[in-house]
């Protein structure tokens, strides 16, 4: 697993604290994949409700507050696949 991964799945356990209701993928370009649902985070390829696609830069933005992921939805540095709703509210959680 990547440094990448493994930093982008202690930030998500951290932030998102269990309070997940679905199944949201983060596909990191170039480095692998995290789920995120009700158990938390982990390194995974699974099959999800929605999936988000960012490069390392963008998704290392969002975790550390330097880009909101609807302004990076906005400006194309975040592609959404799946369940916008859902989208939205993990993009309100990461913020």
């Amino acid at each position: 697993m990547s440094d990448v991964i493994e930093a982008a799945v202690a930030a998500l356990n951290e932030k998102m604290d269990g309070g997940f209701a679905g199944s949201a993928k983060f596909v990191i370009e170039g480095e692998g994949a995290v789920v995120v649902d009700g158990n938390g985070a982990r390194a995974s390829d699974d099959d999800a409700d929605v999936t988000l696609t960012a490069d390392a830069e963008a998704f290392q933005d969002m975790m550390s507050g330097a880009l909101n992921p609807t302004t990076a939805f906005m400006t194309g540095k975040l592609a959404v696949d799946g369940d916008m709703g859902l989208a939205m509210q993990l993009g309100a959680a990461l913020s």
